[in-house]
């Protein structure tokens, strides 16, 4: 490489790491692949003649700090949108170890996924160069070898709010946490602590969690709507994400997720349940989820600039992308919207879509759920396609 383009390099990076704390480091990592390298060496005075200041960034760049890179594993903490297989391990009735679902995953299988076939978050992983699929971290099928490069400790029907996880005897976050210290425990002594810790730093960490505050706590559990109204349960619930994120980022998180929810009351559910416009998206639901998203977007914000060596983004596809296919299916090929795949589609997922295997649909790549409540695999291909476009290209 000539020296003029290392030289340029380098600024690219104090830039970066200069103005951390004013919140515009990833915006300057970008400059990395825009910039044309074959600059003239005058245009940069600066770095010829002040050699300390390069020695000193190289000093910097081989700290433990966050920039655009490797990640090592992907982690997941979350609801049934990255669930995958954990409730096969505890007392929710809320599962999906058995068909219709995963016919579509590899061997067919049912692993506990509630879609037809593979997360976005097992996408994101191998967009890395990591696994197909991101493991459970319940059971015995995975020793803590294979966990090294990815793990999921999200629960179908967990919820920010531990009424929603109490609600459906779901993993709560609280506890999603806890698994995951124990996790690198497991990792150090497997490993060895330099390497675990290695790891740790390097992983990114994806919450997708709020669908069931949103969708079912404050809207079907009534408790909720006599306590808050809709903006203060919005307030209480990205202040509890603030808290979970700060818990991950004293285990060590450093690259970190935070994911919109869906368009909850444009599911096929929600749509049976809208009374007073059945069939229709119940536009309660969305508004609030609307409002959840923007304001996990300012927390994401928010802990860039408070916490230190840490890089928070915001990924919204969940709601935009899956929002823009229900207002137009047939633009981007799909044909059905309004129903699951499974069963009658109206109000079938879990059990119910075991009951009723019999009456799904042929082919769910026609379609935009796969139950009444979650996407098929070919929508969260789409999504996650659209994050690693967008939110997660600071981290290739």
């Amino acid at each position: 490489m000539p020296q003029h383009s290392i030289n340029v390099q380098m600024c690219i990076f104090v830039c970066c790491l200069r103005t951390k704390s004013n919140n515009l480091s990833l915006t300057l990592l970008q400059f990395d692949f825009d910039l044309d390298l074959k600059l003239p060496l005058k245009m940069f005075p600066h770095l010829l003649h002040h050699w300390q200041l390069l020695v000193f960034v190289q000093f910097l760049l081989s700290l433990n700090t966050v920039a655009a890179g490797k990640v090592s594993a992907i982690i997941v903490f979350g609801d049934s949108t990255v669930d995958s297989g954990n409730n096969n391990y505890n007392l929710s009735p809320g599962k999906a170890n058995f068909p219709p679902y995963g016919r579509d995953f590899d061997g067919g299988v049912a692993t506990g996924r509630f879609s037809n076939g593979r997360l976005f978050t097992d996408f994101i992983s191998e967009a890395f160069g990591l696994p197909r699929s991101v493991p459970a971290y319940l059971g015995n099928r995975y020793a803590v070898d294979q966990l090294a490069t990815g793990v999921s400790f999200a629960s179908g029907g967990s919820g920010l709010d531990d009424l929603t996880s109490t609600s459906t005897l779901a993993i709560p976050m609280s506890q999603q946490l806890e698994y995951f210290k124990e996790y690198k425990e497991k990792l150090k002594l497997s490993k060895g602590e330099s390497l675990a810790n290695k790891t740790i730093a390097e992983a990114l960490y994806i919450f997708s969690i709020g669908n069931n505050d949103i969708g079912v706590t404050y809207f079907l559990v009534l408790i909720r709507r006599v306590q808050y109204t809709p903006a203060q349960y919005v307030t209480y619930l990205i202040g509890l994400a603030g808290a979970a994120v700060r818990a991950a980022y004293e285990l060590g998180a450093r690259k970190i997720q935070l994911t919109g929810i869906l368009p909850v009351g444009c599911v096929p559910a929600m749509r049976t349940l809208n009374l007073q416009e059945p069939g229709k998206c119940n536009e309660e639901f969305n508004q609030l989820a609307m409002r959840y998203n923007a304001e996990l977007q300012e927390l994401a914000s928010k802990l860039n600039g408070e916490l230190a060596g840490v890089v928070v983004v915001y990924a919204d596809q969940l709601n935009s992308v899956v929002s823009a296919i229900v207002a137009n299916p047939l633009h981007y090929g799909f044909e059905n919207a309004r129903q699951g795949c499974c069963g009658t589609g109206l109000i079938e997922f879990s059990v119910l879509c075991g009951l009723e295997e019999p009456l799904t649909c042929q082919d769910d790549d026609k379609y935009v759920f796969f139950d009444s409540v979650h996407p098929t695999e070919r929508i969260y291909k789409i999504v996650a396609d659209e994050i690693l476009k967008t939110a997660l290209r600071v981290f290739m």
